[in-house]
């Protein structure tokens, strides 16, 4: 697993249209999507001691978590993914799973997992096994992306917040979200080993500093 490094900056809406517009003559926009944009729905794992939600929110410099995710509601590509963070450095391992997997995990019946053939879906499984790590609650939210070749970078504005408190109903598009309270937008900037300058400036706003928000601990407010 390669690790990037990450800018994480809670900004206003205001500050998002200035970045739409500067990015959109710097960068490309993702081609998913309608114009670079799109819908994410999340299913977040945590351990009954709510380790994952603590580690974040404590600060632990070297962390895990596990997620299932789909986009615009298309439940045909569906993706199990091991987010990992060590300090500023960030990385990501994914697999696909089929929606008939993703039920049987939702239903608890995990007896295929360590046959599956992929390390992931096996790993997911000895911790779901020894540490007790279930379903926790999906997190909603629309996406603005841009990508810039040189140096591998990933811009990302995420807006329209939304936990489906206690509910795991993953597959359900009729679940219903709510807003997370006051939530910002969220810019998000990955890169490899370097990020060119043209980016750098495009992505500087006047008074933000990098932040530890997190949408999945934002979603947990309620419980």
């Amino acid at each position: 697993m390669k690790l990037r490094h990450e800018w994480k900056h809670e900004i206003t809406a205001a500050d998002g249209r200035i970045l739409s517009s500067r990015l959109s003559a710097a960068a490309r926009r993702d081609c998913h999507g309608q114009n670079g944009q799109y819908e994410i729905r999340s299913l977040y794992f945590d351990d009954p001691q709510d380790t994952a939600l603590r580690e974040k929110l404590d600060g632990v410099a070297r962390r895990e978590k596990f997620r299932i995710r789909y986009y615009d509601g298309n439940t045909s590509y569906i993706c199990l993914e091991k987010k990992s963070k060590l300090d500023s450095l960030c990385g990501k391992r994914s697999v696909l799973l089929s929606l008939q997997e993703v039920q049987a995990l939702l239903n608890g019946v995990l007896d295929w997992m360590p046959h599956s053939g992929r390390p992931l879906v096996q790993e997911l499984y000895w911790k779901m096994n020894t540490q007790g790590l279930r379903p926790k609650t999906i997190v909603d939210y629309t996406r603005e992306a841009y990508v810039f070749p040189a140096g591998n970078v990933r811009i990302t504005l995420d807006s329209n917040i939304r936990t489906g408190l206690r509910s795991t109903d993953f597959l359900n598009p009729a679940c219903v979200t709510v807003p997370v309270g006051d939530s910002p937008l969220i810019l998000e900037v990955k890169w490899d080993e370097f990020l060119p300058d043209v980016i750098r400036a495009a992505v500087q706003l006047p008074g933000r500093h990098t932040s530890a928000f997190s949408k999945y601990a934002a979603c947990r407010v309620y419980g």
